[in-house]
Order: C-alpha cells, then structure tokens, then sequence
C-alpha cells in the first residue's frame, strides 16, 4: 500500500482538536480551490473527518456537499448512482449496514436527493437506520431522535419520506421487495395504535413495483479505493 501525505494546510488542520471556519476557508483557498474533484481530495476529507474529534457546523455542510457533489456528478455514471457507487457507499460509510454517525447519514440521504437514479438497494439502507434505532438502539439516525420511545413519530414519518420521496407520485408510493421488506421490519417493531397516523398513511400507499429497475452495471471501480479504505480506517 502506498504512503499517502496530506499536503500543507490540510497537515495542519489534522493535528487540530477542533475544525473551525477558519480551516474550511483555508481548505477552499489552497487544498480544494476547485471543490473536491479527485480520489486524492476525498482521501483528505476522509482523514481530515477521522482525525479531528470536534468539527463546526461549517464543516458539516462542506463535507456533505462536497462528497456529495463528488459521488454523484464526479464519477461514472455522472449525475445518477449505480450498484458500483452504492457498493462503495456502503463500503465507506456503514459497518454491517449501520450508519454509525449523524454526518455519514446526511451525506448517504443528500447523494440520494442529488441522484436522478437511485438503486434500490441504497433506498433500503436508508430507511434500515430506523429499524435499527427502534429495535437496536444503534446507529446515526437514532441520534437524530427526539425520543427513545419505540413508536413511529412525526420525525421519523418526515425521515421517511425523505428517503422514499423520489418513488411517491399521486399518492402511490412504489416501492421494490426490498424496500418493502424493510417497511414491514420497521412496522413489526412498533405497536400501530402508538404510531403517528401518517405512518398508517404512507403503508396504506405503499405498492409494489411490477418491474425491475435496469441495472447500470460497469467494470470500471468508482475511485481509487486503496488509499480511500486507508483513510476511512486510520
């Protein structure tokens, strides 16, 4: 494996405790005065995300957008997803399907909301961070919820939706067995005389798709993925 080095500022800013706002117009001027646009630039991200315990609200949106904007309209197929993108997404971002932090969910649902073409599979591990707050207590978006209560709320309705807005048209909801599968997991670990009535709204609507989506296969890997695994790692 080769050594990768983080280039001045960047190798500054990693030994620091905290990113401040400072850092991120630093990291514009000179590390990315282009927005992230190479495997070199997510490695640094990456690094410079695991490095620093604390982060400010800056950081967050530069993360999100940036790797976002990257994921989707940097690398093939550019401005939609395929089973490789999403492949890699899990890869980087989940431990045994679990999303472990608040910032790794926005960028996972931000990719979705910029993709004109989102595979299934990503959909479903999506809306599997809300089974897994309700029946494990684990994961990013349970440390987005205002309760620990295991019962559907308006704040999980809303994160819901988000996630399956792309495929509701007209009051139907179409959905593939996979993402159904999860609905029902989810709803298996509620009581429904406790859940929110939007909840009961959105299964009544729930259909499954007669078709398969195409799948958008490639030989070529998304990025680099040795010194990117490395990074997520360190």
């Amino acid at each position: 494996m080769s050594e990768f080095r983080l280039a001045f500022p960047a190798c500054v800013i990693a030994g620091k405790h905290r990113l401040t706002a400072e850092d991120i117009v630093l990291l514009r001027k000179h590390t990315f005065p282009e927005g992230i646009r190479t495997s070199d630039h997510v490695v640094v991200m990456l690094a410079l995300n695991n490095s620093c315990p604390e982060k400010c609200s800056e950081w967050n949106t530069f993360f999100v957008e940036q790797l976002a904007g990257f994921i989707v309209d940097y690398t093939y197929p550019q401005g939609s997803l395929d089973e490789i993108n999403v492949a890699w997404i899990m890869r980087m971002f989940t431990t045994d399907g679990v999303v472990n932090s608040v910032l790794e969910l926005e960028l996972i649902l931000h990719v979705m909301e910029l993709s004109a073409h989102v595979p299934d599979e990503l959909r479903a591990l999506a809306l599997d961070q809300l089974r897994l707050a309700l029946s494990e207590n684990i994961g990013g978006y349970r440390l987005t919820r205002a309760t620990d209560r295991k019962n559907i709320t308006r704040q999980d309705v809303d994160y819901v939706m988000r996630v399956l807005r792309s495929v509701s048209e007209g009051g139907i909801i179409g959905v593939s067995p996979v993402e159904y599968g999860v609905l029902q997991r989810i709803e298996a670990e509620t009581q429904p005389g406790a859940n929110h009535q939007r909840w009961g709204e959105i299964m009544a609507a729930v259909e499954l798709r007669d078709y398969a989506q195409p799948r958008r296969s490639r030989w070529l890997r998304i990025i680099d993925e040795e010194p990117v695994v490395a990074a997520a790692v360190a």
